[in-house]
């Protein structure tokens, strides 16, 4: 049995039916942008296909395991439970399966990215929101982009996502905001 094979097996006991069929979906995305960027396709496919292992955790299973596990978190994390699941992932994936840094951190930061990310951080980032099992409106163009530039895709998201957000009175998690100023501070300088 190969290595994604133990890890689907894995992740089925942890998640349902329809969080394993997008983790399915997130991994061949991954796959797919992985070859079109030059990044690892063997280590992009395992963290998209482990990015959401946690998700279902309860909220006291999640903040058992951040204190249990001395987890960092900011202001707001602990009062949106959901966002915790990409550190959990991340520490299980570490501890457990020996998944490097750079994987880790491409599922740590897989909801919300990161200022400065690396191409594997952000291919995991977009292939969570574009995979085949998503079908909100402009979800199409958001593939297209994706595999003409990466950097202007997550941008976009990005506004999508805080506006969404703002409109529906809900927090804005500040590493969002910073990820997409820096990526357009980044654009800006070139």
């Amino acid at each position: 049995m190969s290595e994604i094979e133990n890890l689907e097996k894995d992740l089925r006991k942890l998640i349902g039916e329809e969080r394993y069929n997008h983790s399915i979906g997130v991994m061949n995305e991954a796959k797919k942008l992985a070859n079109i960027y030059g990044v690892d396709e063997n280590r992009a496919m395992k963290a998209g296909l482990m990015h959401d292992m946690a998700k279902e955790f309860s909220k006291d299973k999640s903040l058992e395991y951040i204190q249990a596990n001395k987890i960092e978190t900011d202001l707001y994390e602990d009062k949106i439970i959901f966002t915790l699941h990409g550190k959990i992932a991340a520490d299980i994936c570490k501890k457990k399966y020996n998944f490097d840094d750079e994987m880790c951190n491409a599922i740590r930061f897989h909801t919300t990215s990161t200022p400065n990310m690396t191409l594997l951080e952000k291919i995991i980032y977009v292939a969570d929101k574009i995979d085949v099992t998503r079908n909100y409106k402009d979800v199409d163009y958001y593939r297209h982009l994706a595999e003409k530039d990466i950097n202007q895709t997550i941008i976009e998201l990005l506004n999508y996502n805080i506006c969404d957000c703002i409109n529906k009175g809900k927090i804005v998690l500040s590493r969002a905001l910073d990820s997409r100023n820096y990526l357009i501070l980044e654009k800006n300088s070139k």
